[in-house]
């Protein structure tokens, strides 16, 4: 079902009133072809490669809420504090989505849930809107519609959901918790993608990087034995496809989103304070505008063709350097890195922030640390703490908590601005 209309959704209503009143047009999207897309020739028509912004509008400090800080204060420099480009989608009156920021096309109504052998079948035989060149979206293309204006339900005590933010635009894409009736938790809201994992997780089992929406992570869950939401995706095919350039001077650039990025991490594993305030200081190679980046940008740059048990490496392309770590079970693995992206709750506490793993996805699960969901899984941990406090982790899978991630700075000059 659909709910009330989100800030994308307003802003979509903003810009159109605001052409309208100044005279102003959209450009003209010619489609000569009829494949329900902007020919190839009118980029400004078919979305881009730049990734979507968050929509986090609030600030936070270690525990809540609280009014944005200033530049040199504490908590500076956060996901809220810098814009993107906002989500924006249109309703094409067929049962599809256009993102006009990516320029994917997007079934509507995911429907029932299915099993993930008939997610990977389900688009041959898809023919909504008159398309027939649906595929089941890879884990970036999905993860570009997350909103972290949602709040995470967990732990949250009844089965009613009408008071929650999903981390989906509900106006936009219908939207389903999990059906406590027939013994889900309402945080079983998990949707499917193509992106298989390399390696396996949770004692061998196979299994693919999906977006739970319900409480906004990604997490590599089972090819069998359980069912998925799924919608379909069509045109926008190199989104999430990098274009990396590395620099002399300690940077690599990404052409493909127009993003700048450390070529080295920080090395160790810091608060997310503390990282906020090391990007924001930071004047690599003489650039002053540094950022903590923030959960899209950061996974931007995740490479699902790596892994630590298959390439023996991190889960991102070698023009990066990553620190070694030892991880929980003592292997040689690579780290978690902090975004700059509080993960709410929904009782209204931002204590966690999302972070994306680059090595292995540990937890303590069936009596052992293993990895138990993936390299380039989202997670979060706790802001400030001790580790030690957690002995076998957390959550159902014994989710390792770090605290100390480590770090790798953005910048986006000239395509984001500080508000």
């Amino acid at each position: 079902m659909f709910g009330q209309r989100s800030p994308a959704v307003w802003m979509g209503i903003l810009l159109l009133s605001y052409l309208l009143f100044t005279g102003c047009t959209l450009p003209e999207c010619p489609d000569t072809d009829g494949d329900g897309l902007p020919d190839g020739e009118y980029p400004e028509c078919e979305g881009s490669g730049l990734v979507p912004d968050t929509n986090q509008s609030a600030c936070y400090d270690r525990y809540s809420e609280i009014t944005c800080p200033s530049s040199g204060a504490s908590f500076h420099g956060q996901d809220a504090q810098y814009d993107g480009d906002q989500p924006l989608y249109v309703s094409n009156g067929d049962g599809t989505v256009t993102d006009l920021n990516t320029g994917l096309m997007w079934q509507q109504d995911p429907g029932n849930k299915v099993t993930y052998a008939e997610a990977e079948a389900g688009a041959d035989s898809l023919g909504l809107g008159g398309y027939s060149d649906w595929r089941l979206p890879t884990i970036k293309e999905l993860y570009s519609l997350i909103l972290f204006s949602g709040e995470d339900p967990s732990s949250y005590p009844g089965s009613d959901p009408s008071g929650l933010t999903p981390f989906i635009d509900t106006d936009a894409f219908a939207f389903e918790y999990g059906d406590t009736s027939s013994g889900e938790r309402l945080i079983d809201s998990q949707w499917a993608t193509s992106s298989v994992y390399l390696d396996t997780v949770m004692g061998g089992a196979e299994c693919f990087f999906g977006v739970n929406f319900a409480d906004g992570r990604i997490k590599c869950y089972p090819t069998t034995n359980k069912t998925y939401f799924v919608i379909y995706v069509r045109g926008g095919s190199a989104y999430g496809e990098n274009d990396f350039i590395e620099s002399d001077d300690g940077t690599v650039t990404d052409q493909a989103t127009g993003l700048m990025w450390e070529q080295d991490d920080s090395g160790t594993g810091i608060i997310w304070e503390d990282a906020l305030a090391r990007c924001e200081d930071s004047s690599l190679a003489g650039f002053d505008d540094w950022r903590l980046p923030n959960a899209k940008e950061l996974h931007s740059i995740v490479d699902t063709s790596r892994s630590p048990g298959t390439t023996s490496s991190a889960a991102i392309d070698p023009v990066f350097n990553v620190t070694t770590i030892l991880n929980e079970a003592g292997q040689t693995d690579y780290p978690s890195y902090w975004t700059g992206t509080t993960h709410a709750n929904w009782q209204g506490g931002g204590d966690a922030a999302a972070y994306v793993s680059f090595g292995r996805a540990m937890g303590y699960f069936l009596g052992q640390w293993q990895d138990v969901h993936g390299a380039g899984a989202q997670r979060n941990d706790p802001k400030y703490g001790d580790p030690g406090d957690y002995p076998y982790g957390r959550g159902p899978q014994g989710d390792a908590i770090r605290i100390y991630n480590h770090v790798r700075c953005v910048r986006a000059a000239g395509l984001d601005s500080e508000t």
